[in-house]
């Protein structure tokens, strides 16, 4: 054929070698017109056919494969083998054509491959398992291994070499490329120690106070964990520190259905007493303590009886405490508290008093682990036991503050007024 066009323009007097770059000049226009056309057709018919198809039917991952452009970036191979085909016809040219040809394949092999490999993380994302064993981590390392596969191939390609011999070269500088990927080669290691044992999930509430982070993960990569911090700036951890460093996962605590509250508040020892009969009387009219205040006050009296215990003296025996009655209502008021949980520990204790006074420890379970939630129940569980500890004549301590002093000083200012009336002389 293009010695048919050759002939055909010497025939009409042009010269031969004019003739051979006319023939060449309209090959190539040939060659560019047919590779439009075989793009054209590859996106604006074939692709468009398997659009439709995909939309049309009830498979979901081919959605995705079309929403991660695996075939319109598949169709860009078209053009490359055209021109890879007609290279022949260049004879002096023909290895380097076909070695830039081969070269532009290569490098859509590598794109079409990756968007692949983000379908199959999109398409795993999708079952319930990718929370709990995500596989970003190993898609970023084949991708890795892909490209320097891929530029590999593209160096050999172009040299005209094996790439097997650039292997054996790639071998002696191991040494410089372990330092080069040192950080993802841990990160390899850190991700499979993570997803086997366990260790964090994305959407777990983590804590790591080295790095500022105390929030949900949003991502595991292979370099690095992204964690969304409750003030909503974003800590990133490298994926390693979370097998090298320690960290807190609430995840146990979200699954157990049970929020811990522990939390003291201090009672001034001086308002500390015995129980009097006003009191315990007062008491037995109180829902929580009534059967409680029955049963104690008949099993104190039995056994003061037993003794021959003289009771006129406080000290003898054994008598109610305000401090002690007080411990048991918070019991009994958490026992029948609906926002706490009845599975788990409920437990009001005494601490070791010191500077501040006696704490008492509420250490109990919210049915309800959401965070609003949780803060909502625990502020008016305490609302209510600092708000009746005075019914119990209980004083909860604080340090003086301005008032208490200038309270304090103007009550000695009106006592010493009351004096100074009371002594002054009467002249009537």
């Amino acid at each position: 054929m293009l010695e048919y066009i050759t002939n055909l323009l010497m025939d009409i007097g042009i010269s031969s070698t004019i003739a051979g770059y006319f023939t060449n000049g309209i090959l190539i226009l040939f060659i560019l017109l047919l590779s439009v056309l075989g793009n054209f057709i590859a996106k604006k018919i074939v692709l468009r056919v398997m659009t439709h198809y995909i939309t049309n039917n009830q498979i979901k991952w081919d959605n995705i494969m079309l929403e991660r452009k695996v075939f319109e970036r598949l169709s860009h191979i078209v053009p490359a083998l055209i021109i890879f085909s007609f290279a022949q016809f260049f004879p002096s040219l023909q290895i380097w054509i076909q070695r830039f040809a081969a070269a532009y394949i290569i490098i859509v092999g590598i794109f079409v491959t990756s968007a692949f490999l983000n379908a199959v993380e999109d398409i795993y994302r999708c079952y319930e398992v990718s929370k709990t064993k995500p596989i970003k981590s190993y898609i970023q390392v084949i991708k890795i291994i892909v490209y320097i596969i891929g530029g590999i191939l593209i160096i050999g390609n172009m040299i005209g070499e094996s790439p097997f011999v650039l292997l054996g070269g790639i071998g002696a500088l191991s040494a410089v490329l372990i330092l080069v990927f040192k950080d993802s080669i841990l990160g390899l290691v850190a991700s499979i120690q993570l997803s086997a044992n366990d260790m964090v999930r994305i959407g777990d509430w983590i804590e790591m106070p080295k790095y500022g982070a105390d929030g949900d993960v949003k991502d595991i990569t292979l370099n690095i964990v992204k964690v969304e911090n409750f003030d909503r700036t974003i800590t990133t951890i490298p994926t390693y520190a979370l097998i090298s460093d320690s960290f807190k996962n609430w995840r146990g605590m979200q699954d157990s259905g049970g929020r811990r509250i522990k939390r003291s508040i201090f009672i001034d020892t001086n308002s500390i007493a015995f129980c009097t009969e006003e009191m315990i009387e007062r008491f037995k009219k109180i829902l929580y303590l009534s059967e409680y205040i029955t049963t104690k006050q008949r099993e104190i009296e039995e056994y003061n009886q037993k003794l021959n215990v003289d009771i006129v003296d406080l000290i003898n025996g054994r008598r109610l405490t305000n401090i002690g009655t007080f411990r048991i209502y918070i019991e009994q008021y958490l026992k029948n508290h609906p926002k706490i949980h009845k599975e788990m520990i409920q437990m009001v204790r005494q601490l070791a008093p010191g500077e501040h006074g006696l704490p008492i420890e509420v250490y109990v379970f919210t049915n309800d682990t959401d965070w609003i939630n949780y803060e909502n129940i625990q502020s008016d569980i305490f609302d209510h036991i600092l708000a009746v500890s005075s019914q119990f004549g209980l004083r909860v301590f604080q340090n003086p503050t301005g008032y208490d002093m200038r309270a304090g000083l103007g009550a000695r200012e009106t006592d010493k007024t009351h004096k100074n009336i009371q002594n002054k002389p009467d002249n009537s």
